[in-house]
């Protein structure tokens, strides 16, 4: 039976178009999609446990995997098959995620699976783009609580124009990328990067994002209205006691307030909050603890919250004594590691990351092999956050999901201030020491001025801030918070992180948790960012103004050069035997690219002795020699025959030429060794390619004063009579007349 399918599309007004499409795939899936652009196909499928989950928060997994064959390839490696997530299909997983999740009500616990499939690719379509709307259409669906539709757009602007999903192409030229997740009523999520633009063009891009959005949201309103929308599922709710509630509220608040205000380092002030809470459980019975255990630690923290919020808001006053627009105290340091190529700390108030800068050839390139897109990073950070850094214990394994994201943001941040010109491949990791705030605006920080410590000449330094914003929508109230704490982190209606030079904004990563925040307020807050983000580049360029103009005595020297195609083979040698021979000896690190548009040799020479790297820039010179007609250099004999001698340009060691016995002097040269002999060093002048021999030509005589009376010798009878014994062509045929009679 052919199923029906139902078909909505959104038009992208540049004759472009999204379409949404169910009913003819996964269909024992809760809901299930295909999203469409070009040939570019998401098939999307949402599943959702009936039976609650043991667990205090929703067991949300969102999956999304880029297949080879989308694209026609195979997986690299030795196992033919997808393997763990890269971190392409990663950040985009992390980007739905953040949208999703805060859509769900806060007691459904039932494990859910949104997992998203690239199943076909298009090389003018960036995937990522589409998977929130994916998600969304397909959980419309489906009979979960879900809150509204969502969706996300990538937006982009070339030449002033702002562009919606703009291909990989046009991002290239486009000065923003920025990633927004909204409702039709509400911006949720942003996070990109931008080339040093203002804080009023960035909100200008947020709001042209989200009037796509609101489209893309009445398009799948329409499609789940014709595929015909599902009843909402029953699910066991978590139980509630406001008598209880307003007993614990009334317990706590004063209590947490007066702690609060008492401007406490973070370890104490956790000591305190959790005195407060034993206080309160010990004043119930055993019974009741064991009946009402979860519903009075999680009103003790509602408790928390509203007094810790209504302290900022009422007094402006922060945990640690701060006022909303302070900035925590901050010491850095550089050159801290002895032996890395470049290395930094930054320290602002509870929060430390130690940066570290290794420079390489692009053979240390970091590879990028997704169905979706193929590259290299020849910048690129890593981010580490070990448990020690909140002072807990717990097992480590691998690479979180969380590490991956700040990374890649902190690299958003700093990668468009490395120089085009860099002949470096830069790797910067940061380890996060301590954490009470936003480490990866530290690792920003501390990335940055590791960099100039290694002598990467950035364009300029970027400092990053991470800020919050608590509001009262009854009263108007709101504060926005310079440098947010941990614990201001989770209590906060928005947290947001902007980095940026002097000049303008580099990245940003948004999440706002409160419906309808005005835009009015976002400039507001991204205008006190800029003063905090300001005040503490001020601290980086205190430490290291500006980059130091060599790299450290033991970091590499990198030296690029370019050579004729022809001459790339020689360099190699036989089965590489002249590259290798030549790294052994100067020590040195040789790498040989092809330019894929001039198809000349662009040689990398990395070492830490000059002299080694010398060696091999000679080498070079010495194969890719070619003397100019009528100039003269200065040549050694090596080697003596009857003829000649055999001379070696001494520019150019390994480059022969034949310096003919008739060149040697004006005069009559009977023997070789009359004018030269082994080891001499002498001038000669380059003739050109001899057109007899075509051979090299080169002349001793032709840069030595011609003797008083000297007479040329006769030159020798043209070529008809050479070796013809005066008899023409005739007599000899007819000699062959008569040998044939």
């Amino acid at each position: 039976m052919i199923p029906k399918v139902f078909k909505e599309v959104i038009d992208l007004g540049d004759g472009r178009e999204i379409s949404i499409e169910t009913g003819k795939l996964a269909k024992q899936a809760h809901g299930s999609v295909v999203v469409q652009s070009g040939k570019c196909m998401l098939l999307c499928t949402v599943v959702s446990n009936y039976k609650q989950s043991d667990v205090d928060f929703l067991p949300l997994t969102v999956d999304y995997r880029e297949k080879f064959a989308a694209s026609g390839r195979y997986p690299g490696g030795f196992f033919k098959r997808e393997a763990r997530p890269s971190d392409g299909e990663v950040l985009t997983m992390r980007l739905v995620d953040r949208v999703l999740r805060p859509l769900f009500p806060k007691d459904y616990h039932a494990e859910t699976q949104v997992m998203i499939q690239l199943m076909s690719h298009d090389d003018d379509v960036m995937p990522d783009a589409m998977a929130g709307l994916a998600a969304s259409a397909a959980i419309q669906l489906s009979d979960f609580p879900f809150e509204c539709p969502i969706s996300e757009v990538r937006v982009g602007r070339v030449d002033g124009k702002f562009i919606i999903n703009p291909t990989r192409a046009q991002l290239a030229e486009s000065d923003i990328d920025m990633v927004i997740g909204a409702s039709a009523d509400s911006v949720m999520m942003v996070e990109g990067e931008m080339k040093e633009i203002s804080e009023e063009e960035m909100v200008e891009a947020i709001k042209f994002a989200h009037d796509a959005i609101k489209e893309q949201c009445a398009a799948q309103v329409r499609l789940a209205e014709a595929f015909g929308k599902k009843e909402v599922r029953e699910y066991e709710t978590e139980r509630e006691d406001k008598d209880l509630e307003k007993k614990i509220h009334d317990m706590a608040y004063d209590k947490v307030y007066s702690i609060a205000k008492s401007a406490s380092a973070k370890h104490e002030r956790s000591s305190a909050f959790d005195t407060i809470k034993e206080e309160i459980k010990a004043s119930f019975s055993e019974e009741e603890l064991e009946d009402f255990g979860d519903l009075i630690s999680s009103y003790y923290y509602k408790a928390e919250k509203a007094a810790v919020r209504d302290l900022t808001l009422n007094e402006g006053l922060r945990l640690d004594g701060r006022k909303t627009d302070e900035i925590r105290p901050i010491w850095c340091e550089i050159d801290y590691l002895p032996s890395t190529h470049g290395s930094a700390i930054f320290t602002r108030g509870e929060t430390q990351a130690l940066a570290t800068v290794t420079l390489g050839t692009s053979r240390e390139a970091n590879q990028i092999d997704m169905p979706s897109f193929e590259g290299e990073e020849t910048f690129y950070l890593h981010y580490n956050f070990p448990p020690f850094s909140t002072g807990e214990a717990r097992p480590i394994r691998g690479t979180s999901r969380r590490e991956i994201g700040h990374g890649n943001l902190a690299q958003r941040a700093l990668k468009g201030m490395i120089p085009a010109d860099c002949p470096y491949t830069v790797r910067v990791v940061a380890e996060v020491l301590e954490s009470n705030g936003s480490s990866s605006m530290a690792t920003v920080c501390s990335g940055t001025m590791a960099l100039m410590d290694a002598g990467v000449q950035l364009k300029k330094p970027v400092s990053g801030i991470a800020m919050g914003l608590i509001s009262d929508g009854d009263t108007g109230k709101y504060a926005v918070l310079s440098d947010i704490l941990g614990d201001e982190d989770h209590l906060g209606d928005m947290d947001f992180k902007v980095t940026g030079t002097a000049d303008g904004i580099t990245a940003c990563q948004m999440d706002i948790k409160v419906k309808g925040l005005s835009y009015e307020i976002l400039v507001n807050a991204l205008k006190q960012a800029a003063k905090g983000r300001l005040h503490i580049l001020e601290k980086l360029t205190d430490t290291i103004a500006t980059p130091n103009t060599d790299v450290k005595p033991h970091a590499p020297k990198m030296v690029t050069v370019t050579i004729p195609n022809e001459y790339i083979g020689a360099l190699i040698g036989p089965g590489g035997k002249v590259i290798q021979e030549l790294q052994k000896a100067t020590k040195t690190t040789i790498v040989i690219n092809e330019d894929p548009v001039t198809e000349e040799g662009i040689v990398e020479i990395l070492g830490t002795n000059q002299e080694g790297i010398d060696a091999v820039l000679a080498k070079i010179d010495s194969l890719t020699f070619k003397p100019e007609v009528g100039s003269v250099y200065e040549v050694k004999v090596i080697k003596m025959l009857d003829f000649g001698a055999v001379v070696e340009y001494t520019d150019a060691p390994g480059n022969e030429v034949l310096l003919h016995v008739s060149e040697l002097a004006w005069e009559r040269t009977e023997n070789v060794s009359d004018v030269v002999n082994m080891g001499d060093v002498f001038d000669v002048k380059y003739l050109g390619v001899d057109p007899r021999t075509r051979k090299d030509k080169v002349s001793r005589k032709a840069l030595l004063p011609k003797p008083e009376g000297f007479k040329e010798r006769p030159p020798r009878s043209d070529n008809k009579d050479r070796g013809r014994d005066n008899r023409g062509r005739d007599n000899r045929n007819r000699d062959r007349d008569r040998k044939r009679d």
